[in-house]
């Protein structure tokens, strides 16, 4: 059977880091990466164009001083762009039909994109995501007030931000 999936770009990647402040000094001022968003967790949202994120640094745990710790400084996840709300219902439909489990599906926060989130068969987070936001003339993100979370599919179409 021929998968419906059809992505159009990998979206983002974000990466445990041991330090964050120190990474976003080297993405921004060695990469030329820009800040878009911070959130209460402590992760940090990147951008190289107009999409709100397409990298993000996710604090590790304050013992973990130096990469690679496998346990800590890892893989976070890899995000696919598709074009529409419509292409995630059709590529739930087809997941759940070869039991793959979700992680998560909805809307979270920073960047306001609506997603599902599942892991590969090695255990890698990957997430098929679509709308994010884009950052303006004025380069400011949309405040947390305006994020709109939403744990289904249905009530990130029925609550649009």
């Amino acid at each position: 059977m021929a998968t419906p999936i059809r992505t159009c770009k990998i979206s983002h990647v974000l990466l445990h880091v041991s330090d964050i402040e120190r990474s976003v000094k080297f993405y921004t001022d060695i990469l030329g990466f820009k800040e878009s968003d911070r959130n209460q967790l402590g992760m940090v949202f990147l951008r190289n164009g107009t999409d709100h994120h397409t990298f993000g640094l996710v604090p590790g745990p304050a013992h973990a001083t130096l990469a690679p710790k496998d346990k800590y400084l890892t893989f976070h996840h890899m995000a696919l762009e598709v074009n529409s709300i419509d292409d995630l219902f059709k590529a739930r439909d087809f997941l759940t039909q070869h039991g793959i489990e979700f992680v998560f599906e909805g809307r979270r926060g920073a960047g306001c994109n609506v997603s599902l989130e599942f892991r590969d068969p090695d255990g890698y987070m990957i997430e098929l995501t679509c709308e994010m936001e884009q950052i303006g003339w004025n380069e400011s993100a949309r405040p947390p007030s305006m994020h709109r979370p939403a744990k289904t599919l249905e009530e990130a179409v029925a609550n649009q931000v």
